[in-house]
């Protein structure tokens, strides 16, 4: 999300929150492992197509890493409501590790096995979540309170940078080095931000409430998500958008690779043009949020982007396909931050744990079935056909939408 950041008069003659060590080491530590995340979401389903040519292979690995929000992301924040947030984080981080330099010494010994790719890619995917879930607690916990606001601010600057970036980053990296070595620089960079997240001093708070059970605060997130009857519908139409570009994200790597017969080094510079149309979108969201309403913002979007899957659709040329997902990043961007704003304006404070994991997990809920179409489709007919049913897929999105409370 880009912040919009106002002075706090509660700051006024304090120490500027970049003095604050607790602020520095989240900040730090939250970039490096979002950036390590980006790394290996590219490098596992490159690394499979170069030892099978496969596009079943590189669907069904990026149709795995979304089965975690898939099947358990809304247990997820219960636990961590219960957990020791930084011992949590820490674990996360360090399985994680363990699991990247499983998968590099394995390559590296020529032991490629498709079975341990994809229960590697679906453990870290799991742990990334659950790592970032528990933050959104433990700001609260390793902050002074005057802080919380201008903290928070920046970290989902820098998260969603990050996010818009990554494949461009993810790019240069790839120019320079082997895949699975892209492996072991992520799997280096998260030791760093495990060390540097041992400093962290955080206070602890005893549970509120220790007579609720676990399946009791499960259905209390469930009751206050169906109370929200605007995020319900929204939460319903994300399903779908998001099985759409699933479809796209899993296809326009095997249509670079075999179709365009770009190289790694090519693919990644190609990506980054969704990077760069997401930058622009950042930048012009909080001009689109003061003028409409996050539903209208949703179905219009969504049109908009049914649009970009047709030029996908009839490029012929790594130009027209480079413009296609400079407009993808734009108004997905557009269309994600306004979702995500939205959820935490209308959430209370006491179940955004809860509402992020069960929403999360809904927002997936069609996408691994998608990507693995998708697969299919590529397999039997051909890449250009996945972009087709995607470009109808949103215009029936839309037209449902433009009828229900979003546009109201």
């Amino acid at each position: 999300m880009i912040p919009i950041v106002r002075k706090e008069n509660s700051l006024a003659g304090k120490q500027p929150i970049w003095m604050n060590a607790n602020f520095v080491i989240l900040l730090i530590s939250g970039a490096v492992i979002s950036f390590g995340s980006k790394i290996y979401e590219l490098a596992l389903p490159l690394i499979l197509y170069h030892y099978t040519a496969s596009p079943i292979v590189m669907s069904t690995m990026r149709g795995i890493e979304f089965l975690p929000n898939f099947f358990l992301a809304m247990f997820i924040g219960v636990l961590v409501d219960r957990a020791n947030k930084k011992k949590w984080s820490l674990w996360t981080i360090l399985l994680q590790i363990g699991l990247l330099l499983l998968l590099y010494f394995s390559i590296e010994a020529g032991n490629v096995s498709l079975y341990m790719f994809y229960i590697c890619g679906f453990l870290l995917m799991t742990f990334n979540y659950a790592f970032f879930n528990a933050r959104m607690s433990i700001v609260k916990q390793s902050l002074p309170t005057e802080y919380l606001t201008a903290a928070n601010a920046s970290f989902n600057f820098i998260t969603t940078f990050i996010s818009i970036m990554g494949p461009a980053l993810t790019g240069i990296i790839l120019m320079f080095s082997s895949l699975h070595t892209g492996l072991l620089l992520t799997a280096l960079a998260m030791i760093f931000s495990f060390v540097i997240l041992l400093f962290l001093k955080t206070q602890e708070e005893p549970r509120l409430i220790k007579n609720q059970g676990f399946w009791m605060e499960f259905i209390e997130g469930w009751k206050e998500l169906y109370k929200n009857k605007i995020l319900w519908v929204v939460t319903m139409a994300v399903v779908f958008l998001n099985s759409t570009s699933g479809m796209v994200d899993a296809t326009i790597i095997f249509f670079s690779k075999d179709v365009l017969k770009l190289n790694d080094g090519e693919l990644g510079m190609l990506l980054s043009s969704i990077g760069f149309g997401g930058l622009v979108g950042s930048l012009m969201v909080g001009l689109v949020r003061n003028k409409w309403s996050t539903g209208k913002i949703m179905v219009v979007t969504t049109l908009l982007l049914g649009f970009t899957y047709f030029l996908l659709f009839i490029s012929d040329s790594i130009i027209m396909i480079s413009l296609a997902l400079a407009l993808y990043g734009l108004f997905s961007t557009i269309s994600n931050v306004s979702i995500w704003t939205f959820r935490q304006e209308t959430t209370p404070q006491h179940l955004i744990g809860r509402i992020s994991g069960i929403t999360g997990s809904l927002f997936k809920l069609g996408m691994p079935f998608a990507i693995f179409a998708s697969g299919w489709i590529s397999e039997l007919a051909s890449p250009s056909i996945v972009f087709l049913l995607a470009c109808f897929g949103n215009i029936g999105i839309f037209i449902v939408c433009r009828a229900s409370l979003l546009w109201k």
